[in-house]
């Protein structure tokens, strides 16, 4: 891969095999602990109700990667990213500080994407100083999806039990002591993913449709992204991950990428004819921008992994014309 091509959007499409994983639990009902499950629908018509991890908590997995890519890397961040406030730089006194109510809403997005990398590849609403700017995300994740008939909820009995040993605040109202016992579950399954993430807009502002932050910025906030997509595959962080870490068997699908304006195409492996569709849809397009399209098969973690790297240490962001 020639080290000055550029990309301008990324997708990816795939299918993930987990098993026994409690990523996509919902909350609890009484010493039950539930599962997020959604209702699709085929080609065909045909409804299935199956199990489904939220977008959310991918996109939080990968927004944490990027956080500890920066930190390694000495990349800006504002004082609350600096700490993984959910609040991002919205709780950071130092940008509050930098504008008011009659602050033009480009030059408060001139000041974000200047101050933080993750409020840039992450996206936030400034609500300060009753003011509503969005900053768009440049990330944007599906729901992750069983298949149907390829996925099984089992609930196993669980009880901690810790002695008091005798304390005499054994009986207080709200010690953790005594015997608990509950359901939780553990899920198996072929699930599909789409992602899509827009690399042209690093260090973008939309409403003044100019860069914020040099092409030296961009470039290494490029390269903590893209890393932290791929870490988020690597190590898929979440809920029970103590106890009920997943097995990551088998990653298998398309990544698509764009070296112009036109978008890199997805399309949901919920269709088993997933794959032959992304190559047609992809001969289409560069009929109409001449190999701006390229997408690159894997067929195991190993080569998503592979496919990555050669992207991480190949490429640069495409960058538009500017007023």
């Amino acid at each position: 891969m020639s080290s000055t091509q550029t990309l301008s959007s990324l997708s990816i499409c795939g299918r993930l095999t987990l098993n026994m994983h409690s990523l996509n639990n919902e909350g609890g009902e009484g010493n039950q602990i539930l599962t997020r499950q959604v209702t699709i629908v085929d080609k065909q018509g045909e409804i299935s109700t199956v199990n489904a991890v939220s977008g959310d908590m991918l996109k939080h997995i990968q927004a944490e990667h990027l956080w500890q890519v920066s930190h390694e890397q000495n990349i800006k961040l504002c004082s609350a990213c600096n700490n993984f406030n959910a609040n991002r730089i919205t709780a950071s006194g130092e940008f509050v500080k930098t504008f008011d109510r009659n602050t033009p809403d480009s030059e408060v997005l001139d000041l974000l994407v200047s101050s933080c990398a993750i409020d840039d590849l992450e996206g936030i609403l400034v609500t300060n100083h009753n003011k509503n700017v969005p900053r768009k995300s440049c990330a944007e994740f599906g729901w992750l999806v069983a298949l149907p008939n390829n996925s099984k909820t089992q609930n196993y009995f669980h009880v901690k039990y810790v002695s008091d040993a005798g304390s005499a605040q054994g009986d207080e109202e709200g010690a953790n002591i005594g015997q608990n016992i509950f359901h939780r579950p553990a899920n198996s399954g072929i699930y599909a993913l789409v992602t899509n993430f827009d690399l042209f807009r690093i260090g973008y502002n939309d409403i003044s449709k100019k860069y914020v932050i040099n092409d030296e910025a961009r470039t290494r906030r490029y390269r903590a992204f893209l890393q932290s997509i791929l870490y988020t595959f690597i190590k898929p962080k979440g809920a029970m991950r103590n106890t009920q870490n997943p097995h990551i068997v088998d990653f298998q699908g398309l990544i698509s990428t764009s070296s112009r304006a036109i978008p890199a195409p997805t399309l949901s492996p919920l269709n088993k004819d997933y794959v032959s569709e992304m190559e047609k849809i992809t001969s289409s397009l560069n009929t109409i921008e001449n190999d701006a399209i390229s997408i690159m098969a894997f067929s195991s973690l190993s080569e998503f992994s592979e496919k990555m790297a050669s992207l991480i240490n190949g490429s640069q962001p495409y960058k538009l014309k500017e007023n």
